[in-house]
């Protein structure tokens, strides 16, 4: 008999001893910040913001869709419309992520401009529309968007688009602030390309500063 409650003894204090190991091992995950508009941009033009989602474990899903659809914010639809067309941490649905992308494009989020232009120019999701990936384009390039600026540029010195639009297209670029050194080669070829369709007083006026 004393043999067994020196075992439950034994057993009692070694049950003791493993509870704080067993509570610490159950800590609840922390938690995530919203992302300000500013911070979700910076993602958004490294294409980073899908995987940043993803390393949230897909915690901020309904303070994202809560900013996209009840506050309507231009960079928050652009999210959703992406988290719902590529099915990150939503169930896939292409054509409602395609409508919330489309409204940030519509509220002039440079970012969305331009990625409906590129789809529009690739065929992603849309049936290629050169003149319509040319419309968002512009819109994009005028707000300053690299990205756009260069592609517009590009589809212009393939003969598509209005030389109605060369002069603005070869000033958005030209003017361009631009970091990396092949990024800079590149848009001096499409510059210099887009030159030999433009008479040499367009482009001076074109150079001059803004």
């Amino acid at each position: 008999m004393n043999d067994v409650k020196l075992m439950i003894r034994k057993f009692g204090l070694l049950f003791c001893l493993m509870m704080p190991l067993a509570s610490h091992s159950a800590e609840p995950l922390e938690a995530v910040q919203l992302y300000t508009q500013d911070e979700l941009l910076v993602l958004i033009n490294k294409n980073t913001h899908l995987e940043r989602v993803k390393a949230d474990d897909c915690q901020l899903v309904q303070d994202i869709e809560a900013r996209a659809i009840k506050m309507s914010i231009p960079a928050y639809q652009f999210l959703f419309g992406d988290m719902l067309a590529y099915g990150v941490c939503l169930d896939r649905d292409v054509e409602r992520g395609m409508y919330f992308i489309r409204l940030a494009a519509e509220q002039g989020l440079a970012e969305a401009l331009e990625q409906m232009g590129r789809y529009y120019h690739l065929g992603k999701f849309v049936q290629v529309d050169i003149p319509q990936a040319i419309v968002f384009l512009r819109e994009a390039a005028a707000l300053g968007n690299l990205k756009a600026q260069i592609r517009l540029v590009d589809l212009f010195n393939k003969g598509e688009g209005s030389p109605a639009d060369y002069e603005d297209a070869y000033r958005w670029l030209f003017h361009s602030i631009i970091a990396e050194t092949k990024t800079h080669k590149e848009v001096e070829t499409l510059l210099a390309t887009l030159a030999k369709k433009m008479p040499p007083s367009v482009i001076e006026r074109a150079r001059k500063p803004i």
